[in-house]
C-alpha cells in the first residue's frame, strides 16, 4: 500500500512538472530588436538576455547571457566607453558652467586677455633685463680674464665665468618659454570667446532668459 502511494506521488509530479512549465513564458529581443513571448528561447535569442515569466507577465528572474571570452571583453570594453562618455559629458557641463560664472559679456573675456597678456609680457621685460644684465656682467669678465693670459686663473673667477654662462642659457630658455606664452594665453582666450558665444549666442548676463 505504502509503495503505491510513492508511485501515484510521483506520478503527480510529473504529471504537474509540464504543467508549471506551461504557466512561464520566456520573453527576449534579438539582436535586430524584435521581441519574443515563447514557453522556450528561440534559436533567435541564443546568446542573448532573457527573462522568466508567469503566465500573468510578472517577472519571475533575469537569465544573463553565457557570453562567450571575446563577447566579455566587447562588453566590457562597451561599458568602458560609456562610463568614459558620461565623464566627459559631465566635465563639459563642468567646464561650461564655470566659463558662464567667470565671465558676463564678451568684454570681461577681453579684459580677462589683456590682463594677462600684461602679465605675459612683464615676465618677458624682467628675463629681458635679466640677460641684458648677465651679458653685461659676461663682457666685464672676459676683461679681466685678460689678466691671466700669462699666468693661472683665481679659481673664483673661473667659477664666476661659468655661473654667468650657466645664468644667460637657463635665461634664454626662460625667455622662449615666456614668448611662447603670449600664443597659448591668445589660444585660451580665443577658446573661451568662441564657447561663450556658443552658449549664449553673445549676450551679456543681464540679457539671457
Amino acid at each position: 500500500m505504502r509503495g503505491r502511494t510513492v508511485i501515484l506521488l510521483c506520478c503527480t509530479l510529473l504529471a504537474a512538472a509540464p504543467a508549471a512549465a506551461q504557466e512561464r513564458m520566456y520573453k527576449c529581443v534579438d539582436a535586430r530588436g524584435k521581441v519574443y513571448y515563447t514557453q522556450v528561447p528561440p534559436p533567435e535569442c541564443l546568446g542573448r538576455d532573457t527573462q522568466e515569466l508567469n503566465k500573468s507577465g510578472t517577472l519571475i528572474r533575469k537569465n544573463p547571457a553565457v557570453l562567450s571570452p571575446a563577447q566579455e571583453q566587447a562588453r566590457e570594453a562597451e561599458r568602458r566607453k560609456k562610463l568614459e562618455d558620461e565623464e566627459r559629458s559631465r566635465e563639459e557641463r563642468r567646464k561650461n558652467l564655470a566659463l558662464l560664472n567667470t565671465y558676463s559679456s564678451e568684454k570681461d573675456i577681453e579684459d580677462a586677455r589683456a590682463r594677462a597678456l600684461a602679465e605675459a609680457q612683464g615676465g618677458i621685460d624682467d628675463t629681458e633685463r635679466s640677460i641684458a644684465g648677465a651679458q653685461k656682467r659676461r663682457q666685464e669678465l672676459e676683461s679681466e680674464k685678460e689678466f691671466y693670459v700669462k699666468k693661472p686663473m683665481p679659481f673664483k673667477l673661473k667659477q664666476e665665468i661659468a655661473n654667468n654662462e650657466i645664468q644667460i642659457r637657463n635665461q634664454t630658455v626662460l625667455l622662449d618659454a615666456k614668448k611662447k606664452e603670449i600664443s597659448r594665453v591668445n589660444a585660451k582666450y580665443d577658446a573661451d570667446k568662441r564657447r561663450y558665444i556658443e552658449l549664449t549666442g553673445g549676450k551679456p548676463a543681464s540679457q539671457r532668459r
